[in-house]
């Protein structure tokens, strides 16, 4: 019976996490922003950050690893994610402090996290996303493709909803209207990833 009992325990442990949020609905796209999403993902530049001063960078790096090192023992795996997060929230002009709240929500910073409509990885991206945007060998489990795809996605949905972060995250968890995903992502943001001013800022 005990045999049982641990088997059933290691199963169950190695199947990928759930995820507590939901996910994004499908809506068609017009051919223009299809294309343009698309070539937004598929650019390759190399995921290195640019921040204002080296002093900035190593003061950032430290304070985000710091708190993340719970959630990501491996320092190297860590500082990785911190750098690839920073570059891709940037690059569409998003605070990586918010990105870093939305995955908190989203995953908990479960690489392999699933939700119960299919969303995926990080930030819990929806695989219809690779048919609409990506291509066939496109890999939602991949950490700098599912930040990408993330991040394209919330900028997508902030420009559908003109600059409004709140009604963005609605459409991005597929809860547009409620005020539950939205608080929980904002208050992640500012009690956990707080890091100076928080900004949206231009693409």
């Amino acid at each position: 019976m005990r045999r049982l009992a641990l088997a059933l325990y290691l199963a169950a442990a190695l199947l990928p996490t759930a995820a507590r949020a939901g996910a994004q609905q499908y809506e068609p796209l017009a051919a223009s922003v299809q294309a343009a999403l698309h070539a937004s993902i598929a650019d390759r530049a190399a995921p290195e950050p640019q921040f204002p001063s080296i002093e900035e960078k190593v003061n950032w790096l430290t304070e985000m690893s710091a708190r993340l090192t719970r959630r990501m023992p491996d320092r190297e795996a860590r500082l990785d994610f911190l750098k690839t997060v920073y570059y891709e929230a940037k690059r569409a002009g998003l605070d990586p402090q918010m990105v870093l709240g939305l995955i908190q929500v989203e995953s908990g910073f479960k690489k392999y996290s699933v939700s119960s409509a299919g969303a995926r990885g990080y930030m819990q991206v929806m695989p219809f996303w690779i048919k609409l945007i990506g291509s066939k060998d496109s890999n939602l489990f991949h950490m700098r493709t599912n930040l990408r795809f993330g991040c394209t996605i919330l900028r997508h949905y902030l420009d559908i909803e003109k600059g409004d972060l709140y009604r963005a995250l609605g459409r991005y968890n597929g809860s547009l209207g409620k005020p539950e995903y939205p608080n929980m992502v904002r208050g992640a943001w500012e009690k956990q990833w707080g890091w100076g001013p928080r900004v949206i800022g231009p693409r």
